[in-house]
């Protein structure tokens, strides 16, 4: 019988946008590993289920223990918050299963949840309407020019972005640089998101790089939990306030659907 091992995407934090999927994974394994902080969202459901949790820079024995249970042949699944192709534990799991050669042992069994980036859109109009790039701010695995470069790059391309672990109290510089690069474009619409799925948290405004720069460092809303979506130079607010990237549809069309001449 296959060893099962499954990286289970939670979703946005709490439990709104897991998916019908992940929660028949959770049900149907033995063991549930996770971040603790995740687990203790994710309690209702982890009822009865054995857990192994650790806190945060514990990535790669988190892994290794997920794979240790499913090779005892426990059923098992990793807890990743959002997506876990999104700066979550897919990559670390697949590398290590390759680094170990269990291809032949273990069947992996990814599932993918709603990001942040994706459920702030949601509340906000339609910003991410184009094409759009990801980038996370944190140096901690990967370098800081690297960073920057794509910062610039995704401004120059027009693309709306969405920003990943802006700053924490020690790691400040990469978000400084994206400041200056900011600084270098006309203004845009960006949305500010706090605790996406965290609904006794939850804090989603819409507001523009003027705010973000003036600001800098002392802005309020900025910190571990946020992310920031940038939009491109098409966004505009619609009459009641959301933001709107039009895809050209009423460029290229009448509002009754006909091709304008």
């Amino acid at each position: 019988m296959a060893k099962i091992l499954y990286i289970v995407s939670s979703g946005a934090g709490g439990m709104d946008y897991i998916t019908p999927t992940a929660l028949k994974a959770i049900e149907d394994c033995d063991v549930v590993v996770s971040y603790s902080k995740y687990a203790r969202e994710l309690e209702p459901i982890l009822v009865g289920k054995e857990l192994y949790t650790s806190g945060m820079t514990y990535e790669i024995d988190r892994c290794n223990q997920a794979i240790e249970y499913a090779k005892s042949g426990k059923t098992t699944c990793i807890i990743s918050n959002g997506d876990a192709n999104v700066y979550g534990m897919a990559t670390l799991v697949v590398e290590l299963l390759d680094e170990q050669n269990l291809w032949d042992e273990i069947e992996l069994i990814s599932l993918p949840g709603v990001t942040s980036f994706l459920a702030a859109a949601s509340k906000v109009g339609a910003p991410v309407s184009q094409d759009f790039a990801i980038i996370s701010l944190s140096d901690r695995l990967t370098d800081i020019n690297l960073i920057d470069k794509r910062v610039n790059s995704a401004l120059e391309c027009d693309f709306v972005m969405g920003i990943y672990n802006p700053k924490s109290k020690k790691r400040i510089k990469p978000y400084l640089n994206f400041l200056e690069a900011l600084k270098k474009h006309d203004e845009r619409i960006v949305v500010i998101a706090q605790h996406v799925g965290r609904v006794e948290k939850e804090k989603i405004r819409i507001a523009t790089t003027k705010e973000l720069i003036e600001k800098g460092l002392e802005h309020e809303d900025l910190g571990m939990s946020t992310m920031i979506i940038v939009c491109n130079s098409n966004t505009r607010l619609t009459s009641n306030g959301l933001a709107l990237t039009p895809r050209g549809y009423l460029n290229k069309y009448e509002m009754s659907g006909e091709l304008k001449n």
